[in-house]
């Protein structure tokens, strides 16, 4: 996704927000050496952070040691849960308000095709809301 956002607009983000899916020491060293300000938990730290309970695996690597005391320290914190309250919402509005459980086509491209679809949908309904606002 790295990738993708600096070859669309040109440079680096600044910043990543990711849930426990895009986790691994080979991302967050690559996010380290490329200076993006990434904030991505493992799925224990994930639990963590959701439920409270505490961490029972220990991180080995000092890669993972470094993003988990950076997203327990209080801006550490904020920024996970900025993430949940933007990003989360969306697919919450699609699969229960839209009924967008699974798709409706197969393969690929009329899969990516068909999310496509629903998210111009939501982003329109949200901008009619703000402009009636």
């Amino acid at each position: 996704m790295i990738d993708e956002v600096t070859e669309r607009c040109g440079a680096p983000p600044g910043a990543a927000l990711a849930d426990s899916g895009f986790f691994s020491i080979a991302n967050i060293e690559q996010l380290e050496q490329q200076n993006i300000d990434a904030y991505v938990p493992d799925s224990n730290l994930a639990s963590e952070l959701n439920l409270g309970t505490r961490c029972r695996v220990k991180a080995r690597a000092a890669a993972h040691r470094r993003m988990r005391a950076k997203l327990r320290s209080p801006d550490g914190q904020a920024a996970y849960a900025r993430r949940k309250a933007v990003v989360e919402p969306v697919f919450g509005v699609l699969k229960q308000q839209r009924g967008i459980r699974q798709f409706r086509t197969r393969g690929l491209q009329n899969v990516n095709n068909e999310f496509t679809l629903a998210t111009l949908a939501y982003n329109i309904t949200r901008l009619r809301s703000l402009m009636a606002a």
